[in-house]
C-alpha cells in the first residue's frame, strides 16, 4: 500500500525543467527624442557643409559633411519605439545585452539587433483530447490557460518558440492530470476530476507553471473547459450514475423512515397515548416502514393490531 501511494505521488509530482542560463536585465538606453534631434542636426549639418564644399571643391568641407551625415544616420539607427505591452530584446555580436521594457522612444546601440517580444496576457485553449483516466475509462478533456511572458530573455533564448512551447506543455500537463485521477470518486481516491474541480485546477496550474517556467512564462490561471466520458461509454456510465443515485435516494429514505418511526414511538410513550408491548411495537414498526419506504397505499386498520 505504501509503495502504491509513493507511485501515485511520483506520478502527480510536477516535472522539473532545466534552468535557463540567461535572465532578463535592463539594457543601456538614452532618451530617444534627444538622440533623434541630435541625429537630425548632424544630418542637416553635414548636408549644409557638403553642399558648399562640393561647390568650392574643398576636400576638407566635403569630408566633414560626409562624416557628419554618416554619423547622424548611424545614430538614427539606434532609435527604437516600444509600445505598451511589449519589450525589445537586444543582442550584439551574438551576446544578449539587455531588454528595453518602458514604453516610448529610446536610443540603444545602433549595431544591436532588436527583437520584439509581446508581454501582453494571452489565452491558450486546448483542443478536446481523448485520454484514459486513472481507472482506464476513456474521457474527453480540454482546458484554457492564461499566461504572460515574465522574462523576455528566457522566452527568446531558452526555447525555439515560447508560444509553441506553452501550447505543447499545456496539452502535456492536461493529459498527465487526466491520467492521474479518476473521473468519478469511488471513495478510495482522495480526488476525482468531476468532484474536486478546484483542487484539480490548482494542481493543473502548478504543473503547467513548472513546465513553462524555463521559458520565462508565468501562468495566471488555468481551468478545465470540457470534461465528459467518451461517447462509446457515456451511456453505460450514465446508467451507473443513475443506479448510484437511486441507491443513495433509497438509503436516505430508509434513514428518514427509521428516524420517523423512532420519533413516533417516543412521542407515544411520552404522552401515554397508548401502551404497546414489544409485539405491538414490532408490528407498528413494520407497518410504518412499509408505508414510508415503499410505494404502497396506506390502509386503515379498523380492527386490532392482531387482526
Amino acid at each position: 500500500m505504501t509503495v502504491q501511494l509513493e507511485d501515485r505521488e511520483a506520478e502527480t509530482r510536477p516535472v522539473r525543467m532545466p534552468e535557463s542560463p540567461v535572465v532578463e536585465q535592463q539594457a543601456f538606453r538614452l532618451p530617444g527624442v534627444l538622440m533623434a534631434v541630435l541625429s537630425l542636426v548632424l544630418v542637416l549639418g553635414g548636408a549644409g557643409v557638403l553642399v558648399p564644399g562640393l561647390a568650392d571643391e574643398a576636400a576638407a568641407l566635403i569630408a566633414t559633411g560626409v562624416v557628419l551625415g554618416v554619423v547622424g544616420l548611424v545614430l538614427s539607427g539606434g532609435l527604437v519605439a516600444v509600445a505598451p505591452g511589449e519589450a525589445r530584446v537586444l543582442q550584439f555580436l551574438g551576446r544578449y545585452t539587455g531588454t528595453v521594457r518602458p514604453a516610448g522612444l529610446h536610443w540603444v546601440n545602433p549595431f544591436s539587433s532588436k527583437t520584439k517580444v509581446s508581454t501582453r496576457i494571452r489565452n491558450h485553449e486546448t483542443a478536446v483530447m481523448k485520454v484514459n483516466d486513472s481507472d482506464g475509462n476513456p474521457i474527453e478533456i480540454a482546458s484554457v490557460v492564461v499566461w504572460q511572458v515574465a522574462d523576455t530573455a528566457q522566452a527568446t533564448f531558452a526555447v525555439d518558440s515560447f508560444v509553441e512551447f506553452v501550447e505543447t506543455q499545456t496539452e502535456t500537463a492536461v493529459r498527465h492530470i487526466a491520467t492521474s485521477y479518476p473521473y468519478d470518486g469511488d471513495g478510495e481516491q482522495p480526488f476525482s476530476l468531476r468532484d474536486n474541480a478546484d483542487e484539480i485546477t490548482g494542481k493543473l496550474s502548478a504543473e503547467i507553471a513548472a513546465r513553462v517556467r524555463a521559458a520565462g512564462v508565468d501562468v495566471v490561471e488555468s481551468r478545465l473547459t470540457h470534461l465528459a466520458y467518451a461517447p462509446e461509454i457515456a451511456q453505460a456510465m450514465l446508467q451507473r450514475q443513475q443506479a448510484g443515485a437511486v441507491v443513495a435516494a433509497r438509503q436516505r429514505i430508509v434513514e428518514g423512515a427509521v428516524g420517523m418511526v423512532d420519533l413516533a414511538l417516543q412521542r407515544l410513550s411520552e404522552r401515554e397515548v397508548v401502551e404497546l408491548d414489544e409485539e405491538r411495537k414490532a408490528a407498528m414498526v413494520s407497518n410504518l416502514l412499509v408505508v414510508l419506504c415503499g410505494d404502497t397505499q396506506p390502509v386503515v386498520n379498523t380492527g386490532s393490531l392482531y387482526h
